[in-house]
């Protein structure tokens, strides 16, 4: 286990970056997402 945490895996994953597709895919997510409020409960709905 503790090479798995090792500084060097660490340096490695510093120059990540998400593709174009997976950002706008959260973005259009979270547009579609409506958070409802009914008597002290939530509900989530997804509008599509």
């Amino acid at each position: 286990m503790a090479k798995i945490y090792s500084k060097n895996s660490i340096k490695k994953s510093e120059n990540l970056e998400p593709k174009e597709e997976t950002v706008n895919f959260l973005l259009n997510y979270s547009k579609a997402l409506s958070v409802i409020s009914c008597n002290k409960m939530k509900f989530e709905a997804l509008l599509n």
